[in-house]
């Protein structure tokens, strides 16, 4: 009987889905980057903003932020089915990310783009400077893009992308390599699929850690950071909530959402980066669960995609909570599974079913979940026993919170509600990620240093490219290969490396041009024209309207979305994020 009950559940909720996802065109996407891997020297520009911070991992990575790598540094990028690396002096943005594309704009460097499946109606896109390269099957591939050539090597080595731009179009299938020189048109050259280096060895590496992973078994395999749980924990299956996955090695006293900071990213505002390596999809799907003393994590359903959040949390505020701590301090507590999860950033009807049903397990009917009118009647597991709370100062310019909780005292608690989101305007730190931005950034940004000086062989002067054996091993590589350490030698039979020189110049102003298919989304608003809107209601980001009204030039205008919960009385901004109040008229 459970067996089929369970079945059931599943096809309905597969069923659920496959209904188009957003019902309103200005919901957030349920799909994000996870930035999952760093070496080097690696650096971020938050979308919109002209300075620079040095990237950190399970950084939330979306639409218009671009990322560098400097000399002998690397990064990976993983969403959802796909994988994205860079090499070494490479200068990516990711010009769009939402639910159904991905879509990338490479200004100089290497990229390997691993897709591991290509659903219906998604859709992979990388622009360069000479022309865009769609994504038509699941596959293997690598774009390098010299500056100084002004040229774009393409290598397939599985799967099937098409060239297009400038009236030209042209298909390239696994084992295949073409070089793109021009614009306008685009003239296409085939050469031989170079061999290997060590940056594709190393993609294959972590290509082979996701697929092989264990606990597929447990939670969706597209869920940026899975991969992790095989290494940083195990699974337990229980009888109330089915398989739930334990970390290892935390500390005494280790609680949900307390070992990170609270940064700003828009649309979604406040969001959640946790501090350990594996903390990305514990945080941000699923719900936590203590059984007896340990925490433990409850991914959603496994037959279903989960919709990102930026924290399944909820905040506490309120003029009683107030009483005794001051205006200041900022709290909130993870839900447990089965709990609602209510956005404090513009959504529909339909998201909000969304991101509750496809993050809690066995549901029977999520609108009993959801359709509640006082969330104070909500029975919180986990508002007494897991609570966390800082100051206002660390909460709003994004600082580590384990450094600074502020014991409150059960009687002060006990007065304390729940409240729609936090009552504080991020500082432009926050926007950073927590740290102070600098221009030009912690990296050098310059030329790439053009390929080995031998030039490859080139297949016939035909605009089709053709497949022929892979380059000798003695080939000398059309790229130089990034080795971890450089004082190590090559092993024996490898082509000799040719090192790139080290970057120099000063840092482009904006992303390099590039040629796109897919019309590029308006760029986001420097934060520094955003704060003015944000502090007239202190911790709620900007609603789709309000966005575009700044980007035109126009006031942003006032919020018009109806809060859950609402505000309780009592309820006031900190005096540090208080708009100045308006001058009273005097009266004769």
């Amino acid at each position: 009987m459970n067996r089929t009950r369970s079945r059931c559940l599943k096809l309905a909720a597969c069923l659920y889905l496959a209904i188009p996802l957003w019902a309103d065109a200005g919901d957030p996407p349920g799909r994000v980057a996870r930035l999952s891997y760093l070496h080097g020297n690696v650096s971020l520009q938050p979308s919109g903003e002209t300075q620079w911070t040095r990237a950190s991992t399970n950084y939330v990575v979306t639409t218009g932020d671009r990322l560098y790598t400097d000399k002998d540094s690397r990064a990976e990028l993983e969403v959802g089915h796909f994988a994205v690396r860079m090499s070494q002096t490479t200068d990516l943005t990711i010009a769009n990310l939402d639910d159904r594309i991905l879509q990338l704009s490479l200004g100089q460097g290497s990229i390997r783009v691993t897709v591991f499946d290509l659903p219906p109606e998604n859709s992979v896109e990388i622009d360069t400077g000479n022309g865009t390269l769609t994504v038509l099957r699941a596959g293997f591939y690598r774009v390098d893009v010299n500056p100084d050539t002004e040229s774009t090597l393409v290598s397939v080595n599985s799967g099937t992308l098409q060239v297009s731009g400038g009236g030209v179009s042209q298909t390239v299938d696994g084992g295949q390599a073409v070089q793109l020189t021009g614009t306008d048109p685009i003239q296409i050259s085939s050469f031989v699929l170079p061999n290997k280096d060590e940056f594709d060895e190393w993609c294959e590496k972590r290509d082979h850690r996701i697929r092989s992973f264990a606990s597929r078994q447990y939670v969706n395999p597209y869920i940026p950071g899975v991969e992790d749980l095989d290494t940083f924990g195990h699974w337990q299956v229980t009888v109330e909530y089915g398989a739930v996955w334990f970390p290892a090695a935390v500390p005494i006293g280790w609680v949900p959402y307390r070992f990170g900071r609270w940064v700003w990213i828009e649309p979604w505002g406040w969001t959640w980066i946790e501090d350990e390596p594996w903390g990305f999809c514990q945080f941000h799907f699923g719900r936590w669960a203590l059984l007896g003393s340990v925490w433990g994590w409850v991914p959603g359903p496994i037959t279903v995609l989960p919709v990102y959040a930026p924290a399944f949390v909820a905040f506490l505020g309120g003029g009683g909570f107030s009483i005794g701590i001051g205006f200041g301090v900022q709290a909130w507590f993870p839900l447990g599974p089965g709990e609602p999860f209510f956005p404090w950033y513009h959504h529909g009807e339909r998201y909000l079913r969304q991101v509750n049903i496809t993050n809690v397990r066995n549901v029977t009917n999520i609108t009993n979940i959801i359709n509640v009118t006082n969330v104070n009647n909500i029975h919180y597991a986990y508002r007494n026993v897991a609570m966390t709370a800082v100051p206002a100062d660390v909460f709003r310019t994004g600082q580590p919170v384990a450094r600074r909780i502020v014991h409150v005292a059960p009687q002060q608690l006990a007065r304390a509600q729940v409240v729609p989101h936090p009552n504080v305007t991020p500082a432009p730190t926050a926007v950073f990620g927590g740290r102070r931005p600098v221009n030009p950034p912690p990296v050098r940004i310059g030329r790439v240093a053009p390929p080995a000086t031998r030039a490859p062989r080139v297949g016939p002067p035909a605009a089709r490219p053709y497949a022929q054996p892979p380059l000798a091993r003695n080939f000398p590589p059309l790229r130089p290969e990034v080795r971890e350490n450089p004082r190590t030698p090559p092993p024996a039979g490898r082509n000799r490396v040719v090192e790139p020189r080290a970057p120099t110049g000063p840092p482009p102003a904006a992303p390099p041009r590039v040629v796109p298919r897919t019309p590029l989304p308006p760029r986001n608003v420097p934060f520094a024209a955003r704060q003015p809107a944000l502090a007239t209601h202190p911790g709620r980001p900007l609603e789709p309207q309000q966005r575009q009204n700044l980007a035109v030039g126009r006031p942003a205008g006032p919020m018009r979305d109806r809060e859950f919960p609402p505000h309780p009385p009592g309820w006031r901004s900190p005096p540090a994020t208080r708009p100045p109040a308006r001058p009273q008229p005097q009266h004769r």
